[in-house]
């Protein structure tokens, strides 16, 4: 008997591309369009406005949002890679018990509202203040937990996929210490879930915004409704960019992890 195939039908798979696509697309053409109006007509102005010298004191907070959102990106990621990713693999080699504690420590705070998180953070992030300084880049420290839940599933589906143990063994009989075994055994199989970690803590640093104002830090969610109050079409021009920033990024990450699989096949 011929076996039943469960793939759909090209018609099928095109439908629900064009659907997906125009689910996507359309409000990013939308909003594209918005940022070209001018009057009756549709032009560059308010893009050209950016660069305008006579503007630079009404979008200056956005440039220091935005410089302040690139700092707090990379010090998450910092954090989630130096130190959930080798808590997770210690976890994972060490002390297998723990696995179902850890992983209810780390998806509790996706289920935790914003408002109560930053209610518990701030005697915290008062003594941060006195010890550290009140910096925008203190807010990493927030979004590691907020980011906590989805790059643990990254992570953890990485690890899932490979046999650690048989690896770390292997490193650990041909004389390789703790260290070299995690940066130059373990982290290469585990590419693409430290880079879909990577994306999601970038994602979370450009779009979050309740725990940054209640905690009266400016990043670039903030700048932008400041700025919007002055000139809106500034502000939609900078959402836009940081989605394409974050498209992007996606590209490249998959790109990487496409490579990283197939040098791994060569080997």
């Amino acid at each position: 008997m011929r076996r039943a195939s469960f793939h759909p039908h090209p018609v099928t798979r095109g439908v629900i591309g064009v659907l997906v696509g125009s689910f996507v697309l359309l409000p990013l053409l939308a909003t594209l369009e918005f940022t070209l109006r001018d009057g009756d007509a549709h032009s560059l102005v308010h893009w050209a406005a950016i660069f305008d010298p006579a503007k630079a004191a009404t979008y200056k907070p956005i440039w220091v949002g935005l410089s302040n959102s690139l700092v707090l990106m990379l010090v998450t990621i910092a954090v989630v890679l130096l130190l959930l990713a080798p808590t997770m693999i210690l976890v994972n080699l060490r002390f297998p018990r723990l696995r179902r504690s850890m992983e209810f420590v780390a998806l509790l705070p996706i289920s935790i509202p914003a408002i109560v998180l930053v209610v518990g953070l701030t005697p915290i992030y008062l003594v941060i203040g006195r010890t550290l300084g009140t910096g925008a880049w203190t807010l990493a420290f927030a979004y590691g937990i907020t980011v906590l839940p989805f790059a643990y599933r990254s992570i953890q589906a990485a690890i899932d996929a490979v046999n650690l143990a048989t690896l770390a063994e292997a490193a650990r009989s041909l004389g390789a210490s703790w260290p070299t075994v995690v940066w130059r055994v373990l982290a290469p199989n585990l590419r693409g879930g430290l880079l879909a970690a990577s994306l999601i803590a970038v994602a979370v640093v450009l779009g979050e915004y309740t725990i940054a104002s209640l905690l009266n830090r400016q990043n670039l969610q903030t700048a932008l409704v400041l700025v919007n109050k002055q000139d809106a079409y500034v502000s939609v021009i900078f959402s836009l960019l940081a989605l394409l920033f974050c498209f992007l990024l996606l590209l490249i990450i998959g790109r990487t992890g496409n490579l990283g699989a197939a040098r791994g096949k060569d080997r």
